[in-house]
């Protein structure tokens, strides 16, 4: 019975550690689980078709009979050691030549009687062990994927008001993580659990048979070993998700500074950052050493029982056995007490696998609720009306919308509006008026609350949804690019549309000529959410998208907002081809581009204020007319005096942004790119030694001394076990002698109590100790990761391997997989090899023959456990690389899901979906026979070793070399001592994983960056008066060495003076404003400040002099008051200095009316304000700073008129007395300045004042003219 003390003295605690694992992996479950959120038992195969069914009812029998071995096999021990005993006198007065001739015949021929048993159960165990494994792994995958499958249909299928308040970073962990608890829950766990069920009914029905007394003395222990395994389970659960919890709150943090790492660097907040990390992890930390403390008490504790078992067990057994009316023999009581205590055992290692499957079904739950919810607006729906032409006459009838995330905020109160075919009408207004929203309404994205909206006379909600959406182009303000081709991406506008139908759309859309330029022409990748293309370009590829479905319909949502002049003129004449025949629904802020429209609607307050044609409108003077004046562009060189009328600076009524949130989730999409791109990379690792990691935990030594040392203890207790062990098994072999044996096992039984307590000590310390230098190891890892990755340049952030979900990811594993390296690994190694060596000693002493054949099958042992391991971590990597793959499909679609909805391309990404689903499936098939073959065979593979040890135990005994007290020894000491030595080897891989993750973070560690942000040299000049100058700089960014930016630019900057960069996008404008807070250094030439080479001055001290307002500025998830006064992160800064500089930036007042004022949060990345508020809080934000430069780049390019009206006041205010440096679009937000520069491919053409300029009739003429063309 290998299991005998294997199981029970030696795997009850790998067992229970297990428990650890698993509960710890689930343990967020629980928290939430409290209301009782959760699928019945049965309702969680609900997927399971014909085929499933029967592979999981015989798997299921094939569970229970494998179940029935173990309590078998101890039945056949009981006897086995009966004729051990009976069979050979062993007085002690004999020599050790045992004298075993009178009855040898008889025990020889039941020795080998009961080797076949042994095998004939370890046959019975092969077989069946590998078909339920076997079965319920296939029948899990199966169901499984239909869930995948089911579940992303239902996701797509969901209505828009759904999204705007569901998180897609969480609907990825649903996709993934949910599903994988499911997977996890429904398959062989379950096989595992009847297993378990059936060895215990089994098991205690046996140990009633045989003996009731010792059977109700043993249980009586039971309840202990229960309520303390459940105990410790609930305690180690809680401490996990605190742990976690706390460690996500340091993630997020880490997450928001990567992101928006150049802020932090331009504003100089990486010291404050770094300080708000650590503090943050500082909490894991402490949790993390709770957490070791009560994993290995549990351990200790579970040994203290069941050692004080053995002592009670064998106390009791020996008094049942000496009296004589009882009929007991020692036979009888070994197989009773290894039943008992076996079935005991097993419905506690059931305990993890019914936790695993209740945890599947409180993850079925919320995945089920999705699949479940019908939407009112279905896009898969086939019901409704399809019309088969549509002319494209438009209708609001009396609107009334508010978004369903808002419900109190009416956006749109009582329009209506006739748009006839073939019409092109724009949409003017304030921001957050409503246009964008009527928008979505005609896509019915969402219902009207009130009132209809109509198409050819038709309610749209009679229409076929898909149908109808067919017929519609949209080309909206930030228009979302797929991660494929440029090709690919047109297509997506329609199915069936032929490569001839794709570049004429390009052509029409004016995009035909660039992409031509590409090498990859059509087939070039635009990278994820489009990002390797500039604005003008990602725009014209949208409309050839939107024009390939040759719409009815066009609507322009702001299509050139963010477009420089250049691409902007381009792009407008795109749209003013694409409108021809077509009813068109524009909406734009500049209203240049829509001087030229058929209808001109004002909106205000969400109702019609005014409709006319631009003349009309510009006669009635009314809010057109206020509009359009606050916009004007001087051209003649007299001032006109403009009046302007200012209204109420309205905000924005989107909904806030739940889904389509601008940060690429983190969770899954860029790891897999980073995989791809990080395998050259590995050669250049540095070597880590495992002293070198030691070295880092060098101020903890003494720790892991101690716990070194309770280590080696507690492994000394199990080979001191069998000794014992083995001399209570033998005293019965004393004849006619009571008063002596009930004496010796009175001691031996106190002995095994005792050898409980120590173990229970030593364990506690190991984790006390280890536990600690752990933590604090993980700890130190991160604050030196995090503080390595701020001191990098800017251009290793460019790296694609470096991007933000990488870096992350990085933080939170690498240093937790060292930890398992140096932590309470090395206890667990410490211990088995103190085990293993005192076995091999003692086992040689008593008996070397046995001991070597022993030692011959114990690698096998060893091995089997390991192939199962390695087998499953293999298949689980392979998985989750092909998953990932999934996964970035599922993240594109649901982060995007209004592009894809009115695409219509729902299908499209079901598909994708698919395919990518197909090989972790045919993994799972593989999965299911190698994992159900290594399983069967450890399993049957015990029975056979005990098979050979014992029958060849007896023939040593009879030939007179061993005693039968040497082979129980030998045998119980040999194979717990194996089973040691296989826990150490399966340590290997977390070694390896230690190893590789340690190499990265030195190699991050050991990085010197070519622009070090915490370098303390160069100069720090006592007075800056401002003046800068570009001398001959060239230079292109690392990530595109072949596109040169700059090319030899020239230009002088006198203090106090303004200086505008004009030109199209990607000519270089933003280059330069970054190579001024030296985020890059030129390749050659040189920036000066006050005449001096920027590379010669303190980095920190020329940061200090530059503030910056960015196009899209960067707000961090903190307070108003927070953000602005990160503006100076040197000091702490006093709320009136805030106010002042808010007052400037001309955000005070609208602040003062916020309920909570200068404490509002402003959400992650500022969501929680419109474009408008978060410009002005960067101002302020800038101004704090007191900067001698201003750098400006596009600060108000986003912006409404009035918005921008607002922001440019304040701007001018803050230009007061400074260098200032300002990049712009709109050209009327340039004409004020002292020069202007007019930059084409990364040189300069002309330059000189507005006046000069327009006199000039060139570049700067042409541009300003394409924007104000009637």
């Amino acid at each position: 019975m290998e299991d005998f003390d294997i199981e029970i003295a030696g795997q009850a605690p790998k067992y229970s550690t297990n428990v650890v694992v698993d509960d710890s992996r689930h343990k967020e479950k629980e928290e939430k689980s409290k209301p009782p959120e959760i699928v019945g038992p049965i309702t969680i195969f609900r997927y399971a078709d014909g085929l499933d069914i029967t592979l999981m009812i015989f798997g299921t029998i094939a569970a229970v009979l494998n179940g029935v071995c173990l309590p078998l096999m101890s039945l056949v021990f009981g006897e086995m050691s009966d004729s051990f005993v009976s069979g050979c006198i062993s007085e002690e007065s004999l020599p050790s030549s045992v004298n075993c001739s009178q009855s040898q015949v008889p025990f020889e021929e039941q020795m080998t009687e009961f080797a076949l048993y042994y095998v004939g159960i370890g046959v019975t165990a092969l077989v069946f062990g590998y078909l339920q494994i076997s079965f319920w792994v296939l029948a899990a995958a199966r169901q499984t994927k239909k869930i995948r499958k089911t579940f992303f249909h239902a996701i797509l299928g969901q209505e828009l008001s759904w999204f705007d308040s569901s998180n897609s970073g969480e609907l990825n962990t649903r996709l993934t993580e949910d599903i994988n608890k499911i997977n996890d829950g429904i398959g062989d766990k379950v096989a595992q659990l009847f297993q378990n069920m059936s060895t215990f009914t089994v098991g205690i029905v046996i140990g009633f048979v045989k003996g009731w007394k010792l059977t109700l003395v043993i249980l009586s222990t039971s309840p202990l070993i229960v309520l303390s395994a459940a105990f410790c389970s609930k305690m180690i659960i809680t401490l996990t998700s605190k742990e976690l919890t706390a460690y996500a709150k340091a993630g997020a943090v880490a997450e928001e500074v990567l992101s928006s790492v150049r802020t932090v660097v331009a504003f100089g907040g990486q010291e404050k950052e770094i300080n708000r990390y650590t503090s943050k992890l500082g909490e894991a930390k402490n949790l993390g050493i709770k957490k070791a403390i009560a994993s290995k008490l549990s351990v200790g504790f579970l040994y203290l029982i069941i050692n004080g078992c053995y002592g009670l067990g064998f106390w009791y057994g020996t008094t049942l056995i000496l009296d004589e009316n009882t009929g007991y023999s020692i036979g009888t009581v070994l197989a009773v007490f290894f039943c008992v205590t076996f079935s005991s055992y097993c419905l506690g290692t059931a305990a993890p696998h019914f936790e695993t499957f209740s945890i599947a079904r409180g993850a079925a739950f919320k995945v089920f609720k999705i699949i479940d919810q019908k939407p009112t607006i279905d896009s898969f729906s086939s019901d409704g009306h399809k019309l088969d032409h549509i002319k494209g006459t438009l209708e609001f009838n009396n609107v009334q919308f508010s978004y369903p995330s808002r419900p109190d905020v009416q956006v749109l109160k009582g329009l209506t509006l006739k748009i006839d075919c073939g019409q092109t009408v724009s949409l003017v207004g304030s921001s957050g008026c409503g246009k964008s929203t009527m928008v979505q309404l005609l896509q019915r994205f969402y219902d009207p609350q009130e009132g209809v909206i109509t198409v050819d006379g038709h309610d749209i909600k009679s229409l076929n949804l898909r149908h109808y959406r067919e017929f519609i182009g949209v080309v909206s303000q930030e228009p979302v690019l797929f991660g494929t081709t440029i090709r690919n991406n047109i297509r997506y506008g329609r199915e069936d549309v032929t490569d001839e139908e794709i570049e004429n759309a390009a052509k029409e859309a004016n995009a035909y000529d660039f992409i031509m330029e590409f090498p990859d022409k059509f087939n070039t990748l635009v990278g994820e959410r489009g990002a390797q293309m500039s604005g003008g370009q990602k725009q014209r590829i949208a409309i050839a998208r939107a024009l390939v479905r040759n719409p009815k319909i066009l609507l322009l949502d702001e299509a050139t907002s963010a477009l420089d002049t250049e691409s902007e003129s381009v792009v407008q004449a795109a749209l003013e081809k694409a409108s021809k025949g077509r009813t068109t629904l524009v909406i734009a802020h500049r209203l240049s581009t829509i001087r030229t429209a058929n209808v001109i609607v004002a909106i205000a307050g969400g109702a019609v204020a005014e409709v006319g044609t631009h003349t009309e409108l510009m006669e009635k003077r009314g809010l057109y007319y206020s509009l359009a004046t606050a916009q004007s562009i001087k051209t003649e060189d007299h001032e006109e005096s403009t009046e302007t009328i200012t209204l109420k600076d309205q905000e924005e009524v989107f909904p806030i942004n739940g889904l389509i949130s601008k940060r690429a989730s983190i969770k899954h999409v860029p790891q897999k790119e980073a995989e791809e791109e990080a395998a050259p990379e590995e050669a250049h690792l540095p070597k880590v030694s495992f002293l070198k990691l030691f070295r880092l935990n060098k101020p903890e030594w003494p720790f892991i001394a101690l716990g070194t040392l309770a280590a080696v203890i507690s492994g000394a207790c199990h080979p001191i076990f069998s000794i014992i062990f083995a001399k209570i098994v033998t005293i019965f072999s004393i004849k006619d002698d009571p008063e002596r044996i009930q004496h010796e096992a009175n001691i031996f039984s106190i002995t095994f109590a005792v050898i409980g307590g120590v173990c229970f000590i030593a364990w506690f310390l190991q984790g006390f100790l280890y536990g600690r230098s752990g933590e604090i190891l993980t700890m130190r890892l991160r604050h030196m990761a995090f503080k390595a990755m701020l001191r990098q340049e800017i251009s290793w952030f460019d790296d694609k391997k470096n991007n933000t979900g990488a870096l992350t990811t990085r933080l939170a594993t690498e240093a937790a997989q060292i930890q398992t390296a140096t932590g309470t690994r090395l206890g667990v190694i410490a211990q088995n090899i103190s085990s293993m060596g005192l076995s091999v000693i003692i086992s040689f002493i008593y008996g070397w023959e046995m001991t070597l054949l022993i030692l011959v099958m114990a690698p096998v042992l060893a091995v089997t456990g390991m192939l199962e391991t390695s087998a499953l971590t293999g298949f689980a990597n392979r998985d989750k690389k092909e998953l990932q793959q999934a996964g970035k499909v599922a993240t594109e679609a649901v982060e995007n899901i209004k592009t894809v909805a009115s695409l219509t391309r729902e299908s499209t990404f079901e598909q994708m979906y698919e395919e990518n689903l197909q090989k972790p499936y045919r993994n799972a098939q593989k999965k299911a026979q190698i994992y159900g073959s290594c399983y069967a065979f450890s399993q049957a593979f015990m029975y056979f070793t005990y098979a050979a040890s014992f029958r060849f135990g007896a023939y040593l005994i009879t030939v007179g070399r061993m005693t039968p007290e040497g082979v129980f020894t030998v045998f119980s000491a040999i194979t717990y001592g194996a089973m040691a030595l296989g826990e150490t080897l399966t340590f290997a891989p977390e070694y390896a994983k230690a190893k590789s993750g340690a190499a990265h973070l030195f190699a991050l560690f050991e990085r010197t960056p070519a622009i070090d942000s915490y370098s303390q040299e160069g100069e720090k000049p006592a007075t800056f008066k401002g003046g800068l100058e570009f001398r001959e700089v060239s230079f292109t960014y690392s990530s595109r060495p072949d596109v040169p930016i700059l090319q030899g630019l020239s230009l002088q900057i006198e203090r106090g003076q303004t200086m505008a960069f004009v030109g199209s996008s990607g000519c270089g404008k933003s280059t330069s404003v970054q190579l001024l807070q030296r985020f890059y250094d030129p390749l050659t030439g040189q920036v000066l400040f006050d005449g001096i080479n920027a590379k010669h001055l303190n980095i920190q001290w020329l940061r200090s002099q530059i503030g910056i307002v960015s196009q899209e500025p960067v707000l961090f998830d903190c307070s108003i008051a927070e953000n602005i006064a990160y503006g100076d992160n040197s000091r702490n800064v006093p709320l009136d200095e805030i106010r002042e500089v808010a007052k400037a930036a001309n955000i005070h007042s609208f602040i003062e009316e916020l309920p909570e004022k200068y404490n509002t949060r402003v959400g992650d990345k500022g969501t929680q304000l419109s474009g408008g508020q978060k410009q002005r809080i960067a101002i302020a934000r800038a101004l704090l700073r007191q900067p001698k430069i201003l750098l400006l780049d596009e600060a108000t390019s986003a912006l409404d008129n009035e918005s921008e009206k607002v922001v440019q006041q304040a701007l001018d205010q803050a230009r007061k007395g400074r260098t200032c440096i300002v990049i712009a679009h709109r050209l009327s937000t340039v004409q004020n300045a002292d020069v202007i520069v007019v930059i084409n491919n990364g040189k300069i053409i002309e330059q000189g004042t507005h006046q000069q300029l327009m006199a000039k009739r060139e570049a700067y003429f042409n541009l300003v003219n394409a924007q104000t063309q009637l």
